[in-house]
Formats: C-alpha cells, sequence, structure tokens
C-alpha cells in the first residue's frame, strides 16, 4: 500500500485536510471524492497507479478531518459553490502556475467538471466519475423545497452512532456489496473516529457533518449549468459503471439517451464504461479507473 501523508490547508476561512501521496516533483493528479466520503476513498486507485504521479486529494469542507464551517452538530451550511471556491484556492496553494488534471467522483465530478468551465485556463484533463449532475429543476418546485429546508432547519439530521468499527465496514459493504472486507476495514477507519458517550461507553461516528443530509433550497439550474460546461477547453474523460444504478436513479422517467444529451454542452467529451462495478466505481474497479486516468491524462 502506498502510504499517504496528512497536511491541513487554511482556505476561505477553515481548515482543509490534503492527503498527498507519491514524490512532490511526479505529475500531478488533483482528486475530489463523492458525497459523504472521504479523500482516503482513492487509496485503491493510487494503489494501482503504474506510473509515477502525486496525487493530491482533500477532505472536502465538512467531510473527514476538515473543519466544518460552524463547529457544532447539524450547524453547518453547505453550497455547491463553496466546494467551487475550496478547490480554486487549494490548486492557487499546490500549483498556482500551471494546468492541473482533475479526478473527481459523484459529488466530487460535478465539482470538478464545474470549475473547468469556470477556470478553463487552469485545467488540462477531467475524470468524471459517476458524475451526472441532478435531476433539471423547475421554478414550481421552489417553495415546497424552501419549505422542507425550514423545517430541518428547525429539527436537523444527525448521524446514527456504530458499536464497533466492525459495524461501520458493514454498512460500507451493505451500501455497496462489491466492497471486499478488506477495503471495508481500511475504509472504515479513516470514515468513522471513536467517540465516549457521556456515560462512558464507546462507539464510533462517521467523520461528516450531517447538515450534508439537508434538503438544499437552491433548486439545480440546468441551464445554467450546462452553460458553464460549454465553457471547458480541457478534454473530459467520463467514466461510468455499465448499467449505473445512479444515473438511472437520477435520470428517473427520462430515457437515458435523453437525459445523458446534457452532456453535449461540453466541447471535447468522451465516456468509458466499466463493467461489474456499481456507483463507487473507484472502490469497485480501481486498477481499471487507474489504467483510464493514466492513459488519458498522460497523453
Amino acid at each position: 500500500m502506498n502510504l499517504s501523508r496528512s497536511e491541513f490547508v487554511a482556505v476561505n476561512g477553515i481548515r482543509l485536510h490534503v492527503r498527498r501521496w507519491g514524490a512532490e516533483d511526479a505529475p500531478v493528479l488533483f482528486m475530489l471524492h463523492g458525497w459523504m466520503d472521504v479523500a482516503a476513498s482513492f487509496q485503491f486507485v493510487v494503489d494501482a497507479l503504474g506510473g509515477d504521479w502525486q496525487v493530491i486529494a482533500p477532505d472536502m469542507r465538512g467531510f473527514g478531518l476538515s473543519d466544518w464551517p460552524v463547529a457544532q452538530q447539524g450547524g453547518g451550511s453547505y453550497w455547491f459553490h463553496d466546494y467551487v471556491a475550496d478547490l480554486d484556492a487549494l490548486l492557487d496553494h499546490y500549483a498556482p502556475e500551471s494546468e492541473v488534471n482533475l479526478v473527481g467522483h459523484s459529488l466530487g465530478a460535478n465539482v470538478v467538471c464545474f470549475y473547468a468551465g469556470v477556470r478553463p485556463e487552469r485545467v488540462r484533463r477531467v475524470v468524471d466519475l459517476e458524475g451526472f449532475g441532478l435531476p433539471a429543476a423547475v421554478p414550481a418546485q421552489a417553495p415546497r423545497r424552501v419549505r422542507d429546508w425550514l423545517d430541518e432547519m428547525r429539527s436537523p439530521p444527525q448521524l446514527r452512532p456504530y458499536a464497533t468499527l466492525d459495524d461501520v465496514a458493514a454498512r460500507l459493504t451493505k451500501t455497496n456489496p462489491r466492497l471486499l472486507p478488506a477495503r471495508a476495514r481500511f475504509l472504515a477507519q479513516h470514515w468513522s473516529k471513536p467517540v465516549t458517550g457521556a456515560s462512558g461507553e464507546g462507539g464510533y461516528i462517521l467523520l461528516g457533518d450531517p447538515a450534508h443530509k439537508m434538503v438544499n433550497p437552491v433548486l439545480y439550474r440546468l441551464e445554467e449549468i450546462m452553460a458553464v460546461w460549454a465553457c471547458v477547453s480541457a478534454k473530459v474523460l467520463h467514466v461510468e459503471a455499465t448499467n449505473s444504478e445512479t444515473l438511472a436513479r437520477i435520470a428517473g422517467k427520462v430515457p437515458i439517451d435523453d437525459f445523458k444529451k446534457r452532456f453535449e454542452a461540453f466541447p471535447d467529451w468522451r465516456e468509458r464504461l466499466i463493467e461489474d462495478a456499481g456507483h463507487m466505481v473507484h472502490h469497485d474497479q480501481p486498477e481499471a479507473v487507474a489504467r483510464l486516468i493514466e492513459a488519458f491524462c498522460a497523453a
């Protein structure tokens, strides 16, 4: 296993935890994890890389060892553009004068694709792992969405505790039955932390602000997203699980081919499918994902 080293970087009023693998003089891959995940999630892909790369991966705000915007349970507020601003600040810190290769999974994929359209001169390649955007919203959804958000502000969601680290690993494999037991145990160590209750009992709690589970009062405006994607000058590689269940869920009643027409906004976009994988393609088939990343970013 390639061991990572930890750093903390102050950006936009908070401290972000950053994992780094590889030599500092090697070509760089910046990787952004998905929702309710952590940077260590990319460990298996890093181990499968055949060349010499430096991988830089933050725990995004409110996840892992990074700060919560408000340091109280359920007290954070999370807006998509904050993730984009954090990425911008991290790139200024680690690669202020060079184009970068960006890899993102799910939420992280949406962030890197958006960033590549806002700062096209900063991005050389984009690898999008199971990043689809959200269903297109319509204005009529706004009143109910804001009302639901206000209700959750009164009674914020919480994360359940787990008795043992094995229980955390079991939670991971329940969500992803393809996840190998050894990988689940590794992830559980980075996905949670031990806690002691008021009466002295032990347990584990996930390293994430439960405020991430709150309804977003801001509608997903597909036309605006596509306008940003249209400004991307980097080549974009979209990596998707064959018969992706996540894509089917997000598309809903919209035929898949019609849903994916949104990707036509990218000036230079291509797609690769990975067999025997689910949404967590980088956990299920890290060797295949690593080969695609290296071939695309080394070209």
